[in-house]
Order: C-alpha cells, then sequence, then structure tokens
C-alpha cells in the first residue's frame, strides 16, 4: 500500500480561518465513525504538493505535532471561488481493517486506431470508478488500454477493465467506459444525405397529387361536353 507523509498542527482557535490562511496555513476538520471531531492545521504548500501525489484514494500518514500519526484519506476540498486557492479540507479517518469505498481514476494508456487511421473522436463515458476495498489494496489509478478500439463499432465495458485483486468495482459490468465516434463531418454527410432522400419523396409526393388534380379536372370537363351534346 502507498501512503503520502504529511504533518499537521492542533489548530489554533483563537485564530479565524481567514487570518489563519493568511499566515499560509490551511484549516482542516477530521472526524470519522466512533471517534470525535477534531480541527488541524496544515502549512498550505505542503498539502497542495501532497493533495497532488495522494488525491483522494491513497492513505495519507498525517503526523499531529510530531505525537501522534492517523491514517486519512481527503474527503473534501474547498475552494475559493474567485483565486480557486485551497481554503479547507475535510479529512476521513481511515481504519486498516474495513473496507472504504472511493472513486479511483481511470487512465488512458495507448492510442485507438479508430482515432489514428479513421480520424475517429474518443469518447469517455467514465473517467473514474467507483469502488470498494481494504486501505492496504488501494490505488492510485486504473489503466485504460484503448488501442482494442479499431474501429466505431467496438466499446470497452467496465468488465473488460483490469481491475487490482482485492478491489470490487460498484458498476454494472455493461456500463460502458470508452468508445470511438466517427468525426463530426462525416456524421454531417449522412445527416445531409437523409435530407435529401426527405426532400426528394416529398417531391415525388407533391407531383403525384398534381398528376391526381390534373386528372379530375380532365374527367369534369369531358362530363360538361357530354351534357352540352346530350
Amino acid at each position: 500500500m502507498e501512503t503520502v507523509a504529511l504533518d499537521a498542527k492542533i489548530r489554533n482557535k483563537d485564530i479565524n480561518a481567514k487570518n489563519l490562511r493568511r499566515q499560509g496555513y490551511i484549516p482542516v476538520e477530521y472526524y470519522g465513525q466512533g471517534i470525535e471531531n477534531r480541527s488541524f492545521q496544515i502549512e498550505y504548500q505542503s498539502f497542495r504538493k501532497a493533495f497532488r501525489k495522494a488525491g483522494s484514494n491513497t492513505v495519507i500518514d498525517l503526523s499531529v505535532d510530531g505525537k501522534e500519526n492517523l491514517n486519512v484519506i481527503v474527503h473534501s476540498v474547498d475552494y475559493d471561488p474567485v483565486t480557486d486557492e485551497i481554503i479547507h479540507v475535510d479529512f476521513a479517518n481511515v481504519r486498516m481493517d474495513e473496507e472504504i469505498t472511493t472513486k479511483i481514476p481511470l487512465e488512458f494508456v495507448g492510442t485507438a486506431p479508430a482515432v489514428k487511421d479513421l480520424a475517429g473522436i474518443l469518447m469517455t463515458s467514465l473517467t473514474e470508478i467507483e469502488a470498494k476495498c481494504l486501505p492496504k489494496d488501494l490505488v492510485q489509478n486504473i489503466e485504460v488500454n484503448v488501442e482494442s478500439l479499431v474501429d466505431f463499432n467496438i466499446a470497452i465495458h467496465v468488465e473488460d477493465l483490469i481491475i487490482p485483486e482485492g478491489i470490487t468495482v460498484l458498476h454494472e459490468p455493461e456500463e460502458m467506459v470508452v468508445t470511438v465516434v466517427a468525426p463530426r463531418e462525416e456524421e454531417e454527410e449522412v445527416e445531409e444525405a437523409e435530407g435529401e432522400e426527405g426532400e426528394e419523396g416529398e417531391e415525388g409526393e407533391e407531383g403525384e397529387a398534381e398528376g391526381k388534380e390534373d386528372e379530375k379536372v380532365d374527367g369534369e370537363e369531358k362530363k360538361e361536353e357530354a351534357k352540352k351534346e346530350e
């Protein structure tokens, strides 16, 4: 199991969150089932680097004031809507003997022949999968090789993924992960061709209707002539 180390301090409640951030720290809440909620503070740049590496599905070894170590995962990260800076973090406690439910990113590797040779467009339906496992079995990502996508009729489904041992995927096996679709120009050509066929059909119907109308007029004129002759 891969872990990421991070240092934290017991939060000084005399300093409000805004001033804490001005000093280069992020306010953090730590919680979990059966434990008491606690408030920490973490140096901004240290957390940013750790989070970039760990994401939300890697166990973090959190050292609190150098006196205790906690196993946690990042549950949520709040960002400033204007500056996009991290302003708050929630850590969830991790028990190494209990399964956790998390989302594992999918990493698409290789080149799809339908993209390279047919100018298709790679369309992903899933970029991460929800899974359940023990913390020791967590992985940072799952690779999806797209080299089997040789034409527009092939797709990779959840059941085709290579899932590491110990991980249970919480998706339906037939759910689509990725495929390649035809380029937009080709789709437009098909739509235009269908439209032209429809217009020709309408013109044919109009011509047929006009012919019937002419026949009707001719018939009425002949009836009138017959009456005059009588």
